[in-house]
């Protein structure tokens, strides 16, 4: 018995690097894979169905069933495709992993509002669109569902170069809070990975250069484990995996302190004799 015997998943940006982990492992675990891939450059640009037909094949070849779909994520018409690829195939939706995405990195005075849009198109809007078409599905079929964001280690804490990316993902954690919240009812869990790996995506850069411990294969075990029965009822949490450490995010609010006089009005000059004690965690 495979963990998700019986369930039907879509795994976007699936063609390549930790989609296409995602895909195999969930395929060997049981389930019917839409593979969904836009099959562009690193940059988004260009457009082939041939990657996640390469992927459809390998899950095919082990005795997996599975679908392409090569679809954007980063429109309404996109969206709605890749759910309805899913119910024409497969009849239904059970899972969702939202892992699309592109990268267009520039400093940020450098940055053009073209490269802006692109990467925020995919990540950030492409995550809200491709989850609304789905829930709205597994709403429909009034039973549980799951739904995996991919944010970044980027989007938590920030990085140079990549002001579009990190402000992606970091609308992306902040929408798997809500949707987390307001999902609960439909007993949908919401939660996301921000993964660290070295792929199409990542291996040019300097941290990654001869290292072969961080790999999709490392990631894929973490969406397995939050898409599955074994997550329970969990919901809202951020899971990194960078190989073998396993970690969570959590955004933390400090005591502070709190002004007895003047009204409990705060003055600046109040404010920085204060900071380190209002900061302190």
């Amino acid at each position: 018995m495979g963990l998700l015997d019986g369930k039907v998943a879509i795994i976007t940006g699936a063609g390549a690097g930790i989609g296409r982990a995602h895909a195999l492992l969930f395929a060997r675990e049981g389930a019917k894979v839409v593979v969904n891939d836009l099959g562009g450059a690193r940059d988004g640009t260009g457009a082939s169905v041939s990657a996640a037909d390469d992927v459809v094949r390998e899950i095919k070849a082990a005795g997996g069933q599975a679908v392409a779909n090569g679809d954007t994520v980063a429109t309404a018409e996109g969206a709605s495709g890749i759910v309805k690829t899913a119910i024409g195939a497969f009849g239904r939706v059970d899972v969702l992993v939202n892992n699309a995405g592109i990268l267009r990195d520039k400093s940020f005075l450098k940055m053009d509002e073209p490269m802006w849009d692109a990467v925020v198109a995919v990540h950030l809007k492409g995550t809200f669109l491709v989850s609304q078409a789905f829930v709205k599905q597994a709403v429909a079929q009034k039973e549980p569902a799951r739904v995996v964001n991919t944010t970044s280690v980027s989007g938590m804490l920030g990085n140079f170069g990549q002001a579009n990316y990190a402000a992606a993902k970091a609308g992306i954690y902040g929408l798997t809070r809500t949707m987390s919240i307001e999902l609960q009812k439909h007993r949908i869990t919401v939660n996301a990975l921000a993964p660290i790996a070295k792929t199409r995506m990542t291996d040019d850069l300097p941290m990654f250069q001869g290292v072969d411990t961080m790999t999709p294969d490392h990631i894929a075990p973490a969406a397995l484990f939050l898409a599955s029965d074994l997550c329970g009822d969990r919901t809202g949490h951020v899971l990194a995996v960078a190989g073998a450490h396993l970690y969570a995010f959590k955004v933390v609010e400090t005591a502070g302190r709190f002004k007895d006089e003047d009204r409990g009005v705060w003055t600046a000059k109040d404010i920085a004799d204060n900071w380190d004690a209002i900061i302190k965690v």
